[in-house]
């Protein structure tokens, strides 16, 4: 589940295409096997792919395969069908866990994953699910970023193999995330939402643990637009700024940065500027949630430069204001309108 370690979704970029055998009774393409070697503490999964102890992060540098600059081929397919499972099915929740922090989840997504038999999901996000719950599962399936089709598949696999599985991610499923695609993949297999019970966990999405952390930047309407390529063309992105910008939205930047595509985040402060003033607030947060949180608010015609900082990654998120949001006290405001009808 992509989202911003704040609490919303990064696009996580496969990098595999071998295939191998699914001890469920399936055959994976894709499925894991490169991940399975990118970690020396790999062992076999039950349902066909890589199983890597929880917390053993191979990618907890951040350099990655997939954000790193390297190439890599993104073509994963689904194979198995529903009809190369036996079992009767069991369930599949997609559960979203929120900011980055045990107190930022939800009871009904902790109740969720308690009683999940097997949890899967990236392994950082795996590592942000408190002990009690990973100790009370059956099992956990964790991989390294990159491959998100094939850990999908692999919940989903688990799941029609008579499991009940829960597979994961910060912030909110359908923020940037893995929910759709969970839905796309049991579509493909034959398969249906009905047959494994599947629901959608709602967590606290980035735009909003993120805005929360920076004052009242979201109270009017407001956008959200993520800056990766790696699924929807640059071209459509620009096309879509231009168009929010140009209106009251305020706008919350996704997935702002990262060594493989600095330039998106340079087009996107250019654009930005086509449209708005360069002293309109823009609010920035790094690893909400997380031990290393950082907040700090600018202006819009400085954004850009913070592209050369720590502060900006793929665990930042960007509030950018409109033309009546302002900084007092600190704190980023956006007028909700009452001002004009009440006094006070």
């Amino acid at each position: 589940m992509s989202d911003t370690t704040c609490g919303g979704s990064t696009d996580e970029e496969d990098s595999t295409d071998d295939a191998e055998t699914s001890a469920c009774g399936a055959q994976t393409d894709g499925g894991a096997a490169a991940e399975a070697g990118s970690s020396a503490g790999s062992s076999e999964s039950a349902c066909g792919a890589s199983s890597t102890p929880a917390g053993d992060d191979a990618d907890a540098s951040g350099a990655s395969a997939c954000g790193g600059g390297a190439s890599s081929d993104t073509k994963e397919k689904v194979a198995a069908t529903v009809d190369e499972f036996d079992a009767d099915p069991g369930r599949l929740v997609a559960v979203g866990l929120g900011p980055g922090h045990a107190e930022g989840m939800t009871a009904r997504a902790k109740a969720a994953l308690s009683d999940a038999e097997h949890i899967v999901g990236y392994t950082t996000y795996i590592d942000l699910i408190p002990d009690e719950i990973t100790e009370g599962a059956d099992e956990l399936y964790d991989t390294p970023m990159c491959g998100e089709v094939s850990r999908t598949e692999e919940a989903i696999d688990r799941a029609l193999a008579g499991n009940d599985v829960a597979i994961v991610g910060s912030g909110d499923p359908n923020v940037y995330a893995l929910s759709g695609l969970a839905l796309e993949i049991l579509e493909s297999k034959g398969a249906t939402a009905s047959m494994v019970d599947f629901e959608v966990v709602p967590g606290v999405p980035a735009a909003q643990s993120c805005g929360a952390r920076l004052g009242a930047p979201l109270v009017n309407d407001s956008v959200s637009v993520s800056l990766s390529d790696h699924l929807t063309p640059m071209e459509e992105i620009e096309s879509r700024l231009h168009a929010v910008a140009g209106e009251g939205f305020t706008i919350t930047i996704y997935n702002p940065w990262s060594r493989k595509r600095r330039e998106n985040w340079e087009t996107a402060c250019e654009i930005l500027r086509e449209h708005r003033d360069d002293d309109t607030p823009v609010g920035i947060v790094h690893g909400a949630g997380r031990d290393d949180e950082a907040t700090e608010i600018t202006t819009l015609g400085e954004l850009e430069a913070y592209g050369e900082t720590d502060l900006v990654d793929m665990t930042t998120t960007v509030v950018v204001g409109n033309e009546d949001t302002y900084v007092w006290d600190g704190r980023m405001v956006t007028p909700r309108g009452y001002e004009s009808k009440y006094d006070y």
